[in-house]
């Protein structure tokens, strides 16, 4: 494994100007009872759905890691967040140990794309702000050089790096890229930032799997990680916080991707409910939690005979297991002989939702199709079904009956009113 080597006993300083190493100052232990409690302040990116996932604003010295696919919108709402806040030039809301005096700039270091990519990005945004400036980079050394120098080191609020993966320092012998450049390249970074007062947010690309590429290090460096959401040809994007040291993990901010970047989607379930197609075979409505929001879901089902001995199931935006465990038991419990059908389940608006409570609606749409029977007018579904079809209580199902008679449904199956999927009829 690539390490940074160091000679002798004496301290050594990078050519960024990062300390590595020499005599440093003992701590002692410091007794709890004692810690003053310091009050968080926070910058608000003026993105509201933004603010929420971080808890209601970014912490100067906060290191935030953004995640998602490719083509998800990460180099979009990063740029729409420092437009933001390069055009808020009040300054009296950083924190004091911060040296930012004066007009206030956005560092963007532009690893991945050209200065000129960048600005036709910018130009269809509508973004035409004096106060970001682009740094075509990848060496770390050279980009902390560029913190630390007296012309910035007063005015950067804000630092973006895009991305951490096509970063790299001579001090090491591996590519960019590599897991000993991205962990320290990540390090030097993160430590600049922490001592200088200033956010940090830097991207993170991910695997064929999803996951964060790199070492696991990087996740464990950073105070935040948030991911970007969504199906690539769809429009809708959920952005939601998997560590969060300044802030809560169980929030999402949902945005709605347009030809003019991230939008706020301020009503969720207005949004949702203009594209359902509730009332035909094979849809059911249901309330899903995604964070703390209750948001209403269309589960869609397709079940159609098939002459292969091994029917397909398949799945999207709801567990691939889960489905084929809710076939089994809609085959044992009920006696529906989906052994000699396909069925096809998704979510409708490109959302994933994978918690227990999807599985009485999931069943309730293959019902639906199978027997050509639409659900009844106003009627959704939320639920837990065990193997042996009992509907069992899902968690915060008051928060969700709420939702649900807000919206205006008048029936709602749940563990409340149907204690087994064989007591429903259509």
């Amino acid at each position: 494994m690539e390490e940074v080597i160091e000679k002798g006993k004496t301290s050594q300083t990078s050519a960024g100007g990062v300390l590595r190493m020499g005599p440093q100052k003992m701590s002692v232990p410091i007794n709890l009872s004692a810690i003053t409690s310091q009050s968080t302040q926070r910058i608000s990116t003026k993105i509201g759905e933004l603010d929420r996932v971080l808890g209601g604003g970014i912490v100067p010295g906060m290191v935030v890691l953004v995640s998602g696919e490719p083509g998800i919108g990460k180099s979009t709402l990063l740029l729409q967040t420092a437009n933001s806040l390069a055009a808020d030039l009040n300054l009296n809301t950083l924190v004091s140990k911060s040296k930012l005096v004066g007009k206030a700039k956005v560092l963007y270091v532009a690893g991945e794309e050209s200065a000129g990519q960048i600005k036709i990005r910018s130009d269809r945004l509508g973004i035409k702000s004096a106060e970001i400036e682009i740094l075509e980079e990848t060496d770390v050394d050279r980009i902390i050089n560029e913190i630390n120098s007296n012309k910035s080191v007063s005015s950067i609020k804000l630092i973006i790096v895009d991305s951490v993966q096509t970063l790299s320092t001579e001090d090491l012998t591996g590519t960019a890229g590599s897991v000993g450049q991205v962990r320290e390249c990540s390090g030097r970074l993160s430590q600049v930032s922490k001592k200088l007062g200033i956010p940090l947010l830097l991207v993170g690309h991910v695997t064929k799997e999803g996951a964060i590429a790199g070492p696991k290090v990087l996740e464990h460096l950073v105070d935040t990680v948030i991911y970007i959401e969504g199906e690539r040809y769809e429009n809708l994007r959920l952005v939601r916080a998997t560590k969060n040291r300044f802030g809560p993990t169980d929030e999402v901010g949902i945005f709605q991707m347009t030809d003019l970047g991230m939008i706020e989607v301020l009503d969720p379930n207005g949004f949702l409910q203009t594209e359902k197609t509730a009332g035909s075979p094979g849809s059911c409505l249901t309330i899903a939690l995604e964070g703390t929001r209750p948001l209403l879901v269309e589960i869609q089902a397709l079940v159609t005979s098939t002459p292969i001995p091994n029917p397909r199931r398949v799945a999207s935006g709801v567990d691939h297991n889960r489905l084929l465990t809710i076939v089994a038991i809609l085959q044992k419990r009920m006696n529906i002989p989906l052994y000699k059908e396909d069925v096809y389940v998704s979510v409708s608006g490109g959302l994933k939702v994978m918690e227990p409570a999807m599985d009485l609606p999931i069943a309730l749409a293959i019902l639906s199709s199978y027997r050509e029977k639409s659900m009844p007018t106003m009627t959704l579904a939320v639920g837990e079904l065990d193997l042996l079809g009992n509907v069992r209580r899902v968690n915060n199902l008051e928060k969700r009956l709420k939702e649900a008679k807000k919206l205006g449904f008048k029936t709602i199956l749940s563990s409340v009113t149907l204690s087994s999927l064989n007591n429903f009829k259509f």
